[in-house]
């Protein structure tokens, strides 16, 4: 029987244990009495290191499309995104690459062992209720253990259904036009079947051309001008259909939730720009389903159980038509089984710990097949002394088997990381509070890497990071003034790599060009500050700035060019900042973004020099009620002042675009 095999074995196991305890809780709900709505609270240590949240109205209110568009106005953030609607969106934090950031869908991690890059435009803020950014690590050690070895999180959690007094279903329906022939419908279905029980269905289809306006203006390094071109961006048209359903259910002690994800999209892949050569041969399809499971259950008042299952499988096609390049039309497959089993005992009620074990497979095919077992082991340990001082402690065991048919395997891999977080309330009346932590990462190189034709290498050696951390927050909550929220925070951080791997573009898209930088040394600041305003007439004004600085350097080999020259593609300094305006169910809304100068090379000369780009969106919102029926019509206009920039070299964005949208939820 093989990895896999024994791996569905265990899942069909556990699963049909599930069931059972999910039947028995079912058939006892009648005999109990329970409040319409459940508030299910995190653990008391969560606040270590506060997290970057954006939720509820704000989502709503900003221009994004996807998550990766609402994640740019995080500091610290670095967004790739190569263009138009259906352009391919990455992240990664604190120059920390994007292998090192993993993302959470409804608290089960996504995964991508091919290249190891998460595109965040495939899923929609549509259904979403919060997006929170964590630096290091979530602070809870009831989870997982493999949460404890991601660099930074961004966890994106669902909306959880709510009813009013007497509902039992709640029906939204919306609508979405705009620039680049761009049509979006979307509905969402919630249904009550008892107070403790309930579904959610939600779909989306999205339609573009992608076609748009630009300019492509390069000068050469003397100043003399080579190119200066007004045109239309082509081979950006998407066609995609999104489908989420999930049930979630409630029993004495207890929780649990099944969630299906399923993404189906044709999109063209718009080529770099060099040398006033236009490529648009790329195209690319993608089927991407999961279906995952938790189960929670609090056994005494002390010990309390979780198990996360998931199953995934993705297809994707690339075909490169272009006539000026060798053709292509390559098919991957990749299959991924995953099972974690957590746990927590309260020792004492100020004094917690946990473990956890977590089991993964993965499996490539195309014209390889490569198979990867990876197990994680974590303990975990969290008390605080007089709500003054609160302090988390983890250690995680990585233990990597690789199989590569008809290829040289890969060595197996084990390694131990720490990690330790710590919080100080100085003042117990004032809520300003010193954080700082420590934090080893570890993350192994992907499939791509180690075993791609062109460039793969079996002995290519992980990646081990170590992260520093310092920073405070500051609080002032008073609801009944005019001035009623303000917060400000900062951190210090200096980050060191070693054996770090950048993927970044260099002629085809889909393809990645992997660079192994050696030894990589990080210092940044991250500020942040948020304020509120309840003014006469029922006004209300919520402002927020954020500022990164980032230093991020190669420190490989003296003798090396680019010797402590910049990365490529992270700015020294970038920022956002965002206003909303209500009144009355009014909401006017803005939001800036500026990024900084950067090199697209290795070596910080002139004739790799990035310009800064800036942009600013606007929108105006407007909410009513008809009877019991709520509308919401919305207006959008973005890159307002329709700048010329790219945020990867040659590959153009949209000028000045609009959208209009209307929603109906009963």
């Amino acid at each position: 029987m093989n990895s896999f095999a024994k791996t569905c074995s265990i899942i069909a196991c556990i699963s049909i244990n599930i069931q059972t305890l999910l039947l028995f809780a079912q058939n006892n709900l009648d005999s109990i009495q329970h409040i319409n709505e459940v508030i299910v609270t995190g653990n008391r240590y969560s606040e270590v290191i506060p997290s970057q949240k954006l939720t509820g109205k704000e989502l709503e209110n900003l221009n994004s499309l996807s998550i990766a568009d609402a994640l740019r106005y995080f500091s610290g953030i670095q967004l790739k995104d190569y263009g138009g609607v259906g352009g391919i969106k990455t992240v990664n934090i604190r120059s920390m690459g994007t292998n090192h950031m993993g993302v959470y869908y409804n608290g089960i991690q996504l995964g991508n062992a091919q290249n190891g890059q998460i595109d965040l435009g495939k899923y929609s803020l549509e259904n979403i209720e919060e997006i929170s950014l964590y630096n290091g690590q979530k602070s809870e050690i009831f989870q997982s253990a493999r949460e404890f070895g991601s660099a930074g999180s961004i966890y994106i959690t669902t909306r959880r259904p709510k009813f009013a007094e007497g509902k039992t279903a709640n029906l939204k329906a919306g609508f979405k036009a705009g620039s680049f022939d761009y049509i979006n419908p979307s509905v969402l279905f919630e249904y009550k079947l008892n107070n403790n029980l309930s579904a959610s269905f939600n779909a989306e289809w999205i339609n573009a051309s992608g076609k748009y306006k630009f300019r492509y203006r390069r000068v050469t390094p003397s100043g003399e001008l080579a190119y200066d071109t007004t045109a239309i961006r082509q081979n950006g048209d998407i066609d995609a259909v999104r489908i989420e359903g999930g049930l979630q259910g409630y029993f004495p002690n207890g929780q649990w939730k099944a969630y299906m994800y399923h993404y189906t999209s044709e999109r063209g892949v718009p080529g770099a720009i060099v040398n006033n050569v236009w490529r648009r041969g790329e195209r690319l399809w993608d089927r991407n389903s999961f279906v995952q499971g938790m189960f929670e259950y609090d056994i005494t008042s002390k010990l309390s159980t979780k198990v996360n299952l998931k199953y995934a499988f993705d297809y994707t096609r690339y075909v490169n038509n272009d006539d000026k390049l060798i053709h292509v039309d390559n098919i991957y497959k990749q299959r991924e089984g995953y099972i974690s089993w957590a746990n927590k005992y309260s020792i004492l009620p100020n004094w917690d710990i946990s473990i956890a074990y977590d089991y993964q497979w993965n499996g490539l095919s195309e014209y390889m097949s490569v198979f990867r077992n990876t197990h994680w082991i974590s303990a975990a340990t969290a008390f605080s002394i007089k709500n003054c001082l609160k302090v988390q402690a983890a250690a995680l065991a990585t233990i990597v088997n690789e199989e590569a048919r008809e290829r040289e395997n890969a060595p197996n891999k084990k390694k131990v990381t720490p990690a330790i977080f710590l919080s100080y309330k100085p003042i117990r009346k004032a809520d300003f509070i010193i954080r700082v932590f420590y934090k080893h990462s570890y993350r192994m190189p992907t499939f791509n890497d180690l075993y791609y034709t062109d460039m793969g290498n079996a002995y290519l050696r992980p990646e081990t990071a170590k992260q520093y951390n310092l920073g405070f927050l500051y609080d002032i909550d008073r609801k009944e003034h005019t001035f009623s929220f303000f917060r400000i925070g900062a951190d210090v951080y200096y980050n060191r790599v070693k054996d770090k791997i950048v993927a970044y573009p260099k002629g085809q898209q889909f393809r990645w060009t992997m660079l192994n930088l050696g030894e990589v040394e990080i210092r940044g600041i991250d500020a942040q500050s948020m304020a509120i305003f309840r003014l006469p007439y029922e006004i209300e004004l919520t402002a927020k700035l954020q500022y990164t600085y980032q230093e991020a350097i190669d420190i490989t080999n003296p003798a090396d060019n680019y010797y402590r020259d910049q990365i490529p593609y992270i700015p020294w300094h970038s920022g956002s900042a965002i206003a909303m305006l209500g009144w009355k169910g009014w909401s006017l809304n803005y939001s800036f973004i500026y990024v900084g100068h950067r090199y697209n090379q290795q070596e910080n000369i002139r004739y790799n020099y990035t310009q800064p780009w800036y942009t600013s969106d606007i929108s105006l919102v407007k909410t009513f009620k008809i009877n019991k029926t709520h509308l919401k019509a919305t207006v959008e206009v973005n890159n307002l002042l329709s700048q010329d920039y790219d945020v990867i070299l040659n590959y153009p964005m949209p000028k000045r675009n609009y959208r209009f949208g209307i929603s109906v939820e009963l």
